[in-house]
């Protein structure tokens, strides 16, 4: 019975922390639009130039060092806690000195790489947000350990809603008052730095309030264990880093080949703006498709270990076939009424062509995320790394070739070619270590009818309601009604065809989160057929 308790406590608070990265990750793509209509694309370029910097730290020791620190501390007998703790926390704080003195000491330089002289006080600003990561990465992790994961989905929504409300009340104070738009990005910088505040705080309060006394600590090796720890957290987080490691590029890469090209420096900032709208809308795009497969892959591990092979392949199929099915409709969809959706929530139809072509990003992500975790679970981790690193030389090289011929489509495109390359190398790999055929040809063919129906009925409309329907409109308006009844739209035609297709059964639709009324409408399509297909 206490066995069934601890298992309906700990799934309970896996859930909560599934939910909790889901609001982060919602929070994390909205606010960029009303910051973005506020500051204009320029100041929208200030932002995410520095942005990545950042988030790439955080990411790697907020979310990859404490899922190594619970691992670790999973593993461990009683008595070795308090080592593991002793080693990861000042593991992380001197890693955490040593980035703030880089990004603060070093921030004229950087800004001087980047070409904008000015963004040197937002890379100070950020740079104590490093600060706070050694005891938030220790905490969560050990939070996580005990499967009390409460604490941590607190801290993380906390975070995210204390550092998005200071961006956006600071930002329009800035803004209104007349500040420069260099302010406003130094204000959103600030914000990260309080969200983590508030975060720490919270985690403090519990650790006071639950965490009994810890044995003696045994004495352990620091430098095996420190080295177990970098390699769990970097293995754990590199396929959440490789897109912001993407926009570092950018960063150095984008705003000087503009300006190197002929373009003149508000133009090129502008451009840079516009291109990063396409960063909250890939967010948008991944959010579905790698939430929905994601919750699978944990039941793939769990099959491995128990060694039942055919489960295990049937849930990695599944996996694979949901991120791709969900993706391809985010990018295709986006595809479709991009210059709608880029009016409605940017202002402008500017660069539209090089956010479509930005927004396919959605689908080698998708597969990226999918096949890491797979691939993770078995205890791969090595050949996914080395991939991220030439997918990561693809983007670069990709970036100086491309765009000075083509301007920002030439990164949208580098970009593409970049994660194509580490999720062709992770399936050439994973057919070499775990041989199966993913998906057969008549998935691909209806996932192909689904998408050309959806986008034959979405272009029909949304070119009707453009220039007759909507017409008479003020163009925002205008844009927001068209894409607001073009998306439902598309969605239902695609949806139709995928349920009355049945290339993923009923049964498999059951194990999805709200896979229930998916699978009923299929039922309704599909009364006339019997068995349960494939």
């Amino acid at each position: 019975m206490n066995t069934e308790g601890a298992m309906k406590s700990f799934m309970k608070g896996a859930v909560l922390l599934t939910l909790a990265g889901l609001i982060v990750k919602i929070l994390s793509a909205v606010y960029r639009v009303p910051f973005q209509n506020m500051v204009g694309d320029q100041g929208f370029y200030i932002y995410q130039q520095v942005y990545p910097f950042i988030a790439v730290f955080g990411v790697w020791t907020s979310y990859g060092f404490a899922v190594a620190v619970s691992k670790m501390l999973a593993d461990s007998q009683k008595g070795e806690h308090r080592a593991i703790f002793r080693i990861a926390f000042w593991t992380i704080a001197i890693l955490s000195l040593l980035i703030f003195g880089l990004l603060f000491a070093g921030a004229d330089l950087l800004a001087a790489w980047m070409g904008d002289a000015r963004l040197s006080a937002l890379l100070k600003v950020g740079s104590f947000a490093v600060l706070l990561m050694a005891p938030l990465a220790v905490m969560k992790g050990s939070f996580q350990a005990g499967s009390f994961m409460q604490p941590v989905a607190y801290a993380q929504v906390m975070e995210q809603a204390v550092r998005v409300t200071i961006i956006l009340v600071g930002t329009w104070i800035v803004v209104t008052q007349g500040f420069s738009l260099y302010t406003a990005g130094q204000t959103a910088m600030l914000g990260a730095v309080a969200g983590e505040l508030a975060a720490v705080g919270l985690l403090i309060y519990y650790v006071n309030k639950h965490v009994s006394n810890v044995p003696e600590p045994v004495a352990l090796p620091v430098w095996p264990t420190v080295k177990k720890m970098l390699a769990i957290s970097l293995s754990v987080s590199m396929s959440s880093l490789i897109l912001l490691i993407f926009q570092m590029a950018d960063s150095f890469t984008i705003f000087r080949l503009l300006e190197d090209s002929g373009i003149g420096t508000m133009e090129a900032m502008e451009k840079k703006g516009i291109y990063d709208r396409g960063q909250p809308l890939a967010q948008f795009g991944l959010l579905v498709a790698t939430s929905l497969a994601l919750s699978i892959v944990p039941l793939v591990a769990q099959m491995q270990r128990k060694r039942n092979g055919r489960s295990a392949e049937l849930y990695a199929k599944l996996a694979y076939r949901i991120s791709l099915l969900f993706a391809v409709a985010a990018a295709a969809g986006l595809t479709f009424v991009m210059p709608y959706v880029n009016e409605m929530l940017f202002q402008t139809r500017d660069e539209s062509a090089a956010l479509v072509v930005f927004s396919w990003q959605i689908v080698w992500m998708s597969l990226l995320l999918i096949l890491t975790a797979l691939l993770h679970g078995i205890g791969k981790v090595k050949v996914p790394a080395l991939l991220m690193a030439g997918g990561l030389f693809v983007k670069i090289m990709g970036n100086w070739l491309l765009i000075p011929l083509y301007g920002v489509m030439g990164a949208a495109l580098a970009g593409n070619l970049g994660l194509a390359f580490i999720v062709g190398g992770l399936l050439l790999y994973f057919k070499k270590i775990w041989p199966l055929r993913f998906a057969p040809a008549q998935f691909y063919a209806w996932l192909a009818l689904a998408s050309a129906s959806m986008g034959a009925v979405v272009v029909i409309w949304a070119v009707a309601a453009d220039t007759v329907v909507f017409a008479a409109l003020p163009g925002r308006f205008g844009s927001a009604l068209t894409a607001l009844t073009a998306v439902p739209l598309g969605a239902a035609v695609f949806l139709a065809l995928i349920a009355k297709s049945r290339i993923i059964t009923e049964r498999q639709w059951y194990v999805m989160p709200f896979g229930r009324k998916m699978a009923k409408l299929q039922l309704i399509l599909n009364s006339k057929k019997k068995g349960d297909g494939r």
